[in-house]
Order: C-alpha cells, then sequence, then structure tokens
C-alpha cells in the first residue's frame, strides 16, 4: 500500500460514517472490515468517569463482524451526521507502520465551526487490506 492509497482508505472509513444511503453504508462496512472484524472504542474522559463510579475499571465497547459494524456505524450516522448538524472528516494525518494505519479524526459542525470532537483510530489490517481490528480513542 503506497502513502496515497493509505489516505484513500483512511478518506474510505471516513466516509463511511457520512454516507447516507443505508444500503451503501452496508456495502462500504463490507468493503472495508473483514467479515469477523472487531472495532473497539475507547469512550470519552466523562463516560469512563461515569463508569468508574459504577464500579468499572475499564471500558472498552466493542462491535465485532459486519451486522454489529453495520449497526455502529448507522447509529453513528443517525445520530451525528443525518439531522444535518456535524459531519466527520479526516486530519489528513494518516500514517503506516507494517499492517497498521493510524490517523486523526473529527466531528465538525456541517456549517462550520469548532471541532465538537475528535479522536485518534488505529487500524489493523488483514492480508487483503480490509481492517481486522479498528481501535477507536475518542479524545473529546
Amino acid at each position: 500500500m503506497t502513502p496515497t492509497d493509505i489516505h484513500h482508505l483512511t478518506d474510505r472509513y471516513v466516509a463511511v460514517w457520512n454516507e447516507p444511503d443505508a444500503e451503501r453504508r452496508r456495502a462500504e462496512v463490507h468493503e472495508l472490515w473483514s467479515a469477523d472484524a472487531v472495532h473497539a472504542v475507547r469512550p470519552p474522559e466523562e463516560i469512563l468517569r461515569t463508569a468508574e463510579g459504577l464500579g468499572f475499571d475499564r471500558l472498552v465497547l466493542q462491535a465485532r463482524g459486519h451486522r454489529a459494524l453495520e449497526f455502529r456505524v448507522s447509529r453513528a450516522y443517525e445520530e451525528f451526521v443525518a439531522p444535518g448538524i456535524f459531519v466527520f472528516r479526516s486530519r489528513g494525518n494518516a500514517d503506516r507502520l507494517g499492517d497498521m494505519v493510524k490517523f486523526g479524526w473529527e466531528m465538525v459542525p456541517r456549517e462550520g465551526g469548532a471541532t465538537a470532537s475528535a479522536g485518534l483510530e488505529i487500524l489493523v489490517l488483514g492480508p487483503d487490506g480490509r481492517i481486522v481490528s479498528d481501535y477507536q480513542f475518542v479524545e473529546g
């Protein structure tokens, strides 16, 4: 994979979270992630503090497999993008080390303005170039 391919991958990754067409979203999930891929999310600090107050010492949210990934992506789209308030975008800082790709993303108001949320994504790719593990660190 060349550096251009890395940016193409991260652009496609971010685009699926903004995709309004449910069938296209579904198809893209199947193209980007392997059938048994896992998407693990480290939630923002305020969620971690709330969980800690309930007695949880570690909180990792996971979606495994195409069906769960489709639900995860669709739910994020419905909550943040569909109302017309936010869009997701890459920070354009993708880098690769072996079979891993890392990049930053942000959720910004569609009409412009300050970043509402941001995070770091670490993708582990399989031999076919599809994502087998997807680690998301929500920074705020």
